[in-house]
């Protein structure tokens, strides 16, 4: 019966006994009993979460690269769709950041808890700030210099070096698009394998989130001495997120529409409603894309050329409703915790985000991974996820649905373009 159970039922009874269980504890004075045989098993989902991201991240960035070799057939098309693509990310993660720190969802964590947090974790705020002043002492193009590695294992063994493990992964990427042809068949085949034992990899490890979240959520209790205004905090936070991703669905991409593309915009929306619906009950934007693309061609009329292209890429590189949620709950857990991110911290979560979107795999808990290498970058300790995982899943749906309206939204931008590009190679010629 355990096993018909879906999997974000199983994580939200997880959270609900850890908590409960939490309040026993200290109701009962049995904290040490909390830290000694329950906590271990959250630390482990923790670490099982850290170990898998390095190689998810390589794998799938190399193949999100390495994909994307139609590009030069379609030079045009291919570097309109992932300049848009990118820079809608931008402005997603832009609107979370800018909502959580106006709303400051993590605020409602009372204050003597976030100072004992902040005590619990000052040796990491020591260490960002020391690591601050040696990047300033080392000059404006220190970043640079650090983003390339001098060993490609020493890297790939610590996950605060994400961003030499996503430099080497471009670069491969792009060398096998340069290389080409038959040769690549062979490693494009390995590295599907790959990518497919990594994600089941994956499934194993949130088979075993209801009890890691268990563990995680009773030591959270215990730690915070059984106050329940962090649950008011927690609230907040969905509140922040869904409003996010409300504004992004309707209000930026109907912006977009209006300025970029001739789509009304109810046309649009009673086109995309049933894709939206697949989207939020599988959480899945690669499973919802068949929809997709015969939604976008047949009630948007864009074309098969269009639609075949852009859509497969965005499933790739389009995650925006993802992205957003990432900013949020980043700055949420630092607001929980006491730590105060900079704005140098702000601009790197935007650009580690953008680029942990490109290898956000289009499957349901994808994001988890991956927010794992966004936290690392910034400083912000993994143990936080604790606060976020329970409503993971119901947040997971509606950006689900953010993804797949991103992706048709770029679709008819596209199109838009192509229009414009052939009418005037029509003009050229008739001028000649």
């Amino acid at each position: 019966m355990w096993k018909r159970i879906p999997l974000y039922v199983k994580i939200l009874l997880g959270m609900t006994a850890g908590i409960l269980l939490g309040f026993i504890a200290c109701a009962l004075h049995f904290e040490g009993f909390v830290s000694d045989w329950v906590k271990p098993w959250g630390t482990i989902f923790i670490r099982l979460l850290k170990f898998v991201a390095v190689p998810l991240v390589f794998i799938s960035l190399i193949k999100g690269i390495g994909g994307l070799k139609d590009i030069s057939r379609l030079s045009h098309m291919g570097f309109r769709t992932i300049t848009i693509y990118i820079g809608t990310t931008v402005m997603a993660i832009t609107v979370g950041l800018l909502l959580v720190n106006l709303i400051h969802p993590g605020k409602v964590f009372p204050r003597e808890k976030a100072e004992e947090y902040r005590g619990r974790y000052e040796q990491t705020v020591d260490e960002k700030k020391k690591a601050a002043e040696e990047i300033k002492d080392a000059g404006p193009l220190a970043f640079l210099v650090d983003m390339v590695p001098e060993n490609l294992i020493q890297a790939g063994s610590d996950n605060t070096k994400m961003l030499q493990i996503i430099f080497v992964a471009l670069l491969f990427g792009i060398a096998m698009v340069a290389v080409g042809g038959e040769k690549m068949k062979v490693l494009m085949s390995a590295l599907d394998a790959a990518d497919t034992v990594i994600l089941k990899i994956i499934d194993y490890i949130m088979e075993f989130a209801p009890l890691g979240v268990l563990g995680l959520m009773a030591s959270l209790v215990v730690d915070s001495a059984g106050n329940g205004e962090i649950f008011a905090a927690l609230g907040m936070y969905a509140f922040t997120v869904a409003f996010s991703l409300f504004l992004l669905i309707f209000l930026f991409y109907p912006a977009l529409l209006r300025l970029f593309t001739s789509v009304k915009i109810k046309q649009f929306f009673r086109a995309m409603s049933p894709v939206q619906l697949l989207a939020f009950s599988t959480s899945s934007s690669a499973a919802t894309l068949p929809l997709t693309l015969e939604r976008t061609e047949q009630e948007l009329k864009i074309s098969n050329e269009v639609v075949s292209f852009v859509l497969p890429v965005g499933v790739t590189i389009n995650m925006d409703g993802t992205s957003c949620y990432q900013a949020v709950a980043t700055v949420f857990i630092a607001q929980v915790m006491g730590l105060e991110l900079t704005l140098s911290q702000m601009l790197l979560i935007i650009f580690m985000t953008t680029l942990s979107s490109i290898g956000t795999p289009g499957i349901p808990g994808g994001s988890i991974v991956m927010f794992v290498m966004v936290l690392s970058s910034v400083g912000i300790p993994v143990e936080g996820l604790a606060l976020i995982l329970g409503m993971d899943r119901p947040l997971d749906m509606l950006r689900t649905v953010v993804n797949v309206t991103g992706d048709a939204t770029v679709a008819c931008m596209v199109e838009e373009g192509e229009k414009n590009r052939k009418g005037k190679h029509r003009l050229r010629g008739t001028d000649s």
